[in-house]
């Protein structure tokens, strides 16, 4: 069963023809990627470090056992706004033994092939935990772009307003000066030479700036300049139920922003679409490698996956030269990574962070309906003010209320005219009318009747008066679930302690399944008041209400 998880040689099908590109992609995305890791890796405070080795170490081991021929994987913003509040609350050393439980909690589901649950996750949620995730990123930098020292706390946006506060006495102009310099370089640059890597022109700026003003600004500090060797933790067994919720928290992170990524990817290049089983189990295995190295907790990156692809990239190749290239940076580059100041990396992010939010997207939800608006804000709403698994929990329960109403409100029971009749007509819906000669009225149910229309069922079906005959006709209900049949079989009860016969037509064979385990077909007056055309029915009817009225 784990051979399909294994790396294969159809994983670099064409790269005779394709391997300048992909190195060249490589190259580029290593150039954009650096930056971001060390930023990442500041901002969780584990320092840059390990946001250089989770590049390098996850990365690879992603690009080689995942499911998606250009992913590329490292540390990532939405990560860092789960760990950031894990610190806080365990330490750093709690980072090593969520990231190894996230990983084998991820490798399971992929073995688990639940890698395709993402296709049931709705549209507004996404968004709207994109853009939660995106305000959080932009408001983890405040601190380090107004130069103080960050705030004590887990809430996010408490820690910025307090970062603001302090600022007004202890701020410095330096650092608000170097994140202006980033911002408004990397916002002008692309519009000048689109395939300069504005991030890293940026930062090098900044740095350059920084270095010859001599300004008094706080920097990334000593890096190692090779990479540790891996090393197995000392993991309290004992204490592990304190850190599975974390780990749960990170394992959903992990495989929801993973396959999101992938799945962008898929649309970006001509070719097969990811395996979503292999790249849940590529990402887990890369979460539980990337802490033995020193690293943390790694998904798939959309905008790094991005820039791979339009480089060129169409292989995995690709992804694995990014990891080369960031490997050379620890080797040969490490004294200059280290005089980078903190407020250069946190104007990246925040340019970062708003790029995350695909306006257009936003905008078009919030147009559709009122439903999908209020889900998409409630769910940035929750992840701003919760955490993200809360935020999803939220926004999916409340997309599922919101269908199931829409659902119940579609739901339709219309009488219809069956007096004049004759068997070769069609009964078409219309007014609600009681038949004074036959006294029959026949309803017919469209649409779905389960636990969220049941009630509108009860309440339409036992105003009926002055009838001595009803006929149920079912051939156009598409849903019935327990709750549903159940109402139905309460309905027939009470008609019928009323003197009023109930006749039921055409119920889909699934239906009648339902119908007679929950005991609704014996509640009928007779075995035979359950009829597969309506003629027959009808005719029936009729008998019920023959002259004089009284007969039965």
């Amino acid at each position: 069963m784990l051979r399909r998880f294994l790396p294969r040689r159809s994983d670099y099908a064409g790269i005779s023809s394709h391997w300048r590109n992909d190195a060249t992609a490589g190259l580029t995305v290593g150039i954009v990627a650096l930056p971001l890791a060390l930023a990442f890796g500041v901002t969780t405070g584990l320092g840059a470090a390990a946001g250089l080795t989770t590049a390098i170490v996850a990365g690879f081991v992603a690009a080689l056992f995942g499911g998606s021929n250009v992913q590329v994987s490292g540390p990532t913003g939405a990560m860092t706004v789960v760990l950031v509040p894990l610190i806080a609350r365990f330490g750093p050393e709690a980072v090593v033994i969520v990231s190894i439980l996230a990983g084998f909690l991820v490798i399971a589901a992929g073995i688990l092939r639940l890698g395709r649950a993402l296709a049931y996750m709705p549209w507004p949620v996404i968004e709207g935990f994109t853009l939660g995730i995106a305000v959080i990123i932009f408001l983890q930098q405040v601190p380090n772009a107004l130069g103080v020292a960050v705030p004590d706390g887990e809430n996010t946006a408490a820690v910025a307003i307090k970062a603001a506060v302090d600022a007004l006495s202890n701020g410095s102009m330096a650092a608000i000066a170097l994140v202006v310099l980033v911002v408004v370089t990397m916002w002008l640059l692309p519009r000048l030479r689109r395939s300069l890597p504005s991030s890293l022109v940026a930062v090098i700026a900044a740095t350059v700036i920084a270095e010859v003003a001599g300004w008094d600004v706080a920097v990334i500090g000593t890096l190692p300049s090779s990479l540790p060797t891996p090393s197995i933790p000392s993991i309290p067994f004992g204490e592990i139920d304190r850190y599975l919720s974390a780990a749960l928290a990170v394992a959903a992170l992990a495989a929801i922003e993973s396959l999101l990524a992938a799945k962008v990817a898929d649309g970006m290049v001509d070719g097969s679409p990811h395996d979503p089983d292999r790249e849940l189990f590529g990402q887990g295995l890369a979460n539980v490698v990337s802490p033995l190295f020193g690293g943390m907790p790694a998904t798939g990156a959309i905008a790094r996956t991005a820039v791979n692809v339009r480089a060129g990239a169409r292989t995995r190749v690709a992804s694995m030269v990014h990891s080369v290239v960031l490997i050379v940076v620890v080797l040969v580059g490490s004294g200059l990574v280290s005089k980078i100041p903190l407020a250069a990396l946190a104007g990246v992010l925040m340019v970062t962070a708003v790029r995350m939010v695909e306006v257009h997207n936003v905008r078009a939800v919030i147009r559709s309906t009122r439903s999908d608006a209020a889900v998409l804000v409630l769910t940035a709403v929750a992840t701003v003010a919760f955490d993200l698994i809360v935020a999803v929990e939220i926004g999916v329960a409340a997309a599922a209320l919101l269908a199931l109403r829409q659902m119940a409100l579609s739901t339709s029971i219309s009488s219809e005219r069956v007096a004049d009749r004759s068997p070769a007509d069609e009964i078409g819906p219309g007014a609600e009318h009681e038949l004074l000669a036959e006294r029959i009225v026949a309803y017919r149910i469209d649409g779905a009747l389960f636990f969220g229309a049941a009630q509108h069922f009860l309440d339409k079906l036992t105003r009926v008066a002055d009838v001595r005959v009803v006929i149920l006709r079912l051939p156009q209900l598409k849903v019935l679930d327990a709750t549903g049949a159940q109402a139905l079989g309460a309905i027939i009860t009470d008609l019928e302690q009323r003197g009023i016969t109930v006749l039921l037509k055409g119920p889909r064979p699934a239906h009648l399944d339902i119908l007679r385990a929950v005991g609704a077909l014996d509640r009928l007056a007779h075995e035979n008041h359950l009829f597969d055309d309506l003629d027959a029915a009808i005719a029936h009817a009729r008998s019920h209400v023959a002259p004089p009225l009284t007969a039965a």
